[in-house]
């Protein structure tokens, strides 16, 4: 269990912090007693979206702090635990739906990743605010806090059997089953794609896959890509490109995340999280450039680039969760640069063949504040994945439309009549933000929830 920056019950000395709509800022500051609004309009206060200012309170210590509330509302609260004094706070203000958005987003602003080092400070707490589902504010905010942790870690603490040893620990804590293949019983059980990409690694590649909830419930399956390094394999990546190659088991840290939240909210269904766990290493037993593999589908797979690993594990994961018909299949995968190239660090690429199910990531994302943007699984450019000699090509020729013929990819691996979305997530914040330090991101994942709450977890199966 994570320590999370809340306060439950009520405590009599908490600082009151009050949320001010932009719009009304003037009339709200024209309302306050007069040393009040003196000292505010001294301070600067002009109720910019997420600025906050303090003021005095009759024995020195702080009195109150006003929060200008923009859009998204959230927004303004992320940075308050680790800009505000230490102490704790209580939101006033704020409407049931404003203050469960509010806390969630202290709970992000509060996340430190402390596994090599001291936090710098401990946070400003929050009361939990009276009238909302305090528990489920929990629950998000730690799978939230269990994806970020798991990007943070370094690869020689995060490689695939630390990886499997964290899926171990979920499946532990809500009583699902874990079952993990490891090294050459991989090709027994038919992953020949996840075997071949991580053969080279002294730690040997493993399938992951944890099963939860009602076997008659509807079917949930999530899968993940866990390249828990990439170095390009023999087709190196330069030193400039392997930085952040850590952060390349992103998918499958959303994955467990998303699938924490599914059970710690105890939703009536049928979860399956299947992730194929490697590294992508330099040996004499790598596989090469123009090697043509199996696969589980039973599709041959002509390897244009050692580096376009990801979607090969992914086929065999997607090919097996094709196999017990799920009503949705969501992955995640920290696939492309050119995912990144056309949308930037903040926006995951969404690929569905599935209208419906588009629109409803859209909305959802700007219900929660987690946006996604749907880009093309254009047919046309499939002719780009054509190989000579196999089945399929695993780049595509030209170098061009990256992130849509990696999609193209998946979707050969893909039954057309499975719901499947899948999420090139960056899963890293290149910059420091209120509530989003340098370092890990969660991507999509709330916005999945809600779709999976709204489409399967109130129908019967």
């Amino acid at each position: 269990m994570v320590s999370l920056p809340f306060v439950d019950p009520p405590v009599d000395a908490a600082v009151p912090l009050v949320a001010v709509p932009v719009a009304a800022a003037a009339d709200w500051l024209a309302s306050q007693p007069e040393p009040r609004r003196l000292w505010l309009t001294a301070a600067g206060f002009r109720g910019d979206a997420g600025q906050h200012v303090t003021w005095p309170g009759p024995d020195g210590g702080i009195g109150g702090c006003a929060v200008a509330v923009g859009e998204p509302a959230a927004a303004a609260f992320a940075g308050l635990p680790l800009a505000l004094p230490g102490g704790t706070y209580r939101l006033e203000g704020a409407e049931p739906a404003l203050a469960a958005a509010a806390a969630l987003a202290w709970a992000q602003g509060a996340y430190q990743f402390t596994r090599y080092r001291k936090p710098s400070r401990a946070p400003a707490l929050l009361e939990m605010p009276q009238g909302i589902d305090g528990a489920r504010v929990r629950a998000i905010a730690e799978a939230l806090w269990l994806g970020r942790d798991l990007i943070n870690t370094p690869a020689n603490d995060m490689g695939p059997a630390d990886l499997a040893a964290a899926a171990e620990n979920v499946a532990a804590r809500f009583g699902a089953v874990l079952t993990v293949t490891t090294g050459d019983a991989l090709l027994g059980a038919n992953f020949p794609l996840v075997h071949a990409v991580g053969r080279a690694s002294a730690s040997a590649p493993r399938l992951i896959d944890l099963t939860w909830g009602d076997p008659a419930a509807r079917k949930l399956t999530l899968v993940g890509k866990g390249v828990c390094f990439d170095s390009g394999g023999l087709d190196l990546k330069p030193a400039s490109g392997m930085l952040m190659m850590k952060k390349d088991m992103g998918g499958a840290a959303h994955a467990l995340a998303l699938a924490q939240m599914v059970m710690a909210l105890k939703l009536p269904l049928r979860l399956r999280v299947l992730i194929p766990a490697v590294e992508n290493a330099v040996s004499g037993s790598a596989f090469r450039p123009l090697d043509v593999l199996a696969s589980r589908k039973g599709l041959t797979v002509e390897v244009g680039n050692t580096d376009a690993e990801g979607r090969l594990v992914l086929a065999d994961a997607l090919a097996l969760a094709m196999e017990d018909t799920p009503e949705l299949v969501i992955d995640y995968a920290t696939l492309t640069g050119a995912a990144r190239v056309a949308l930037g660090p903040d926006l995951p690429a969404l690929f569905t063949r599935h209208d419906d199910l588009a629109d409803a990531f859209a909305a959802a994302g700007g219900e929660t504040g987690d946006p996604t943007w749907r880009l093309p699984l254009w047919q046309p450019y499939a002719k780009l994945l054509q190989s000579r000699v196999a089945d399929i090509n695993n780049t595509g020729e030209g170098g061009l439309a990256g992130a849509i013929t990696a999609a193209l990819f998946l979707d050969r691996f893909v039954e057309p009549a499975v719901p499947w979305v899948h999420l090139d997530v960056y899963g890293w914040s290149p910059s420091d933000r209120p509530g989003r330090p340098r370092g890990a991101c969660m991507m999509g994942v709330e916005a999945a929830l809600a779709v999976i709450e709204q489409r399967l977890a109130g129908a019967e199966p």
